[in-house]
């Protein structure tokens, strides 16, 4: 979903993915550039996708593992979002590491800030039903379980078996 709202919004989208299946999907939803994070050097490859400056933004939803690297490709006054942790939280860092890199920014949005009023929930969910309802974001139900299997749908999901989204069902 993030793909394809951004792409709707102008923008040249890089993502990393795991196989070449997901590489297909990334770049049906959007992704212009897919990265294989298993054989290429991240850094590197947006380097030369972007002809050495790096990236605005960096969406990280995997945490511990890949926060170095995502601040490795931003551009100077870039901005890195974390917003999960699927491989472990994020150590605490030296700020001073942002300085040196560019004068870079991050940030860790949550839902509960986004919604805390009605006016901020009103606005968000008008957006986000503005773009479902025209088809420019369009979400995939790829796995369905049922809900007595939600600890085989974390298994999975931690062992990124799973595509698009996955639904528990009673």
């Amino acid at each position: 979903m993030l793909c394809q709202w951004a792409k709707h919004l102008g923008a040249t989208v890089i993502g990393c993915v795991g196989s070449k299946e997901k590489a297909k999907l990334a770049m049906a939803n959007g992704c212009d550039h897919p990265i294989f994070y298993r054989e290429d050097n991240i850094v590197e490859r947006v380097r030369e996708i972007t002809n050495g400056e790096g990236v605005p933004v960096v969406y990280d939803g995997m945490g511990q593992a890949t926060f170095a690297t995502s601040l490795d490709c931003l551009r100077p006054f870039g901005v890195l979002v974390t917003f999960g942790n699927i491989t472990g939280q994020v150590e605490p860092f030296a700020p001073k590491i942002l300085a040196a890199k560019g004068s870079l920014y991050v940030t860790r949005p949550t839902l509960a800030t986004h919604i805390a009023t009605r006016a901020l929930l009103l606005e968000g969910a008008e957006r986000l039903v503005s773009v479902v309802s025209k088809g420019i974001v369009k979400d995939h139900i790829n796995q369905i379980y049922a809900l007595k299997d939600a600890a085989q749908a974390h298994r999975d999901l931690e062992a990124r078996k799973t595509i698009g989204s996955t639904v528990l069902l009673p």
